[in-house]
């Protein structure tokens, strides 16, 4: 039995590698299988005040793993892969203009978000500042004072402030994270796996 109802929620953060690497395949995995993705970014750093934890490459042994394997990762995908400077950086401003699209235009929020991805990490730009974001929105087609006024918008705030403390009552703690109704997949390796449960229908 299938679950071709069921949307994927895809939650990731504009600062994680993996969740460059998981917003490559994420739409194909759903078309497969009958499903849709619902794009939520939300802010890695606020988890991490919960859980203790800190960034992947910040961590002794594990740091040097990542930084292996996020580029084997990338190879094995075919896909560019390079980390900026700095980094690991904040992802709050091009997390606040994907909620400023996606309060009326969803798929041009997701259109931002794989662009701004292939920008972060395909091409090593620096997108933690408001202007080097309304660059990628203008690249899109947005217009750059509309952009710049997004952002900055409190209710577009609010939205993204929404989004993490959402992430964290569903207890979310990385990215990219999926969930498929309550059942959760965390990291890019589970993709197999989730697009196998909505295939099945759950096991």
């Amino acid at each position: 039995m299938t679950l071709p109802a069921t949307p994927i929620e895809f939650w990731f953060d504009f600062s994680s590698p993996y969740g460059y690497l998981a917003a490559q395949r994420i739409d194909d995995v759903a078309a497969a299988n009958g499903s849709t993705v619902a794009w939520r970014p939300f802010l890695l750093g606020a988890l991490f005040k919960l859980t203790g934890s800190s960034p992947l490459l910040d961590q002794p042994l594990k740091g040097d793993y990542a930084r292996h394997d996020m580029a084997r990762s990338a190879r094995r995908t075919g896909v560019p892969f390079r980390l900026p400077d700095p980094f690991p950086f904040s992802g709050v401003a091009a997390s606040r203009a994907f909620y400023w699209l996606d309060g009326s235009d969803p798929s041009a929020a997701v259109a931002f978000a794989k662009r701004a991805y292939a920008a972060i990490f395909g091409a090593g730009r620096d997108l933690s500042k408001p202007p080097a974001v309304v660059d990628v929105l203008a690249d899109c087609g947005h217009d750059r004072a509309a952009a710049e006024a997004g952002i900055a918008d409190p209710a577009v705030k609010e939205r993204l402030r929404a989004a993490v403390d959402s992430a964290i009552e569903r207890k979310i703690f990385g990215s990219p994270y999926f969930l498929v109704g309550d059942d959760p997949f965390w990291g890019v390796d589970r993709l197999p796996d989730l697009a196998a449960w909505i295939e099945q229908g759950g096991w």
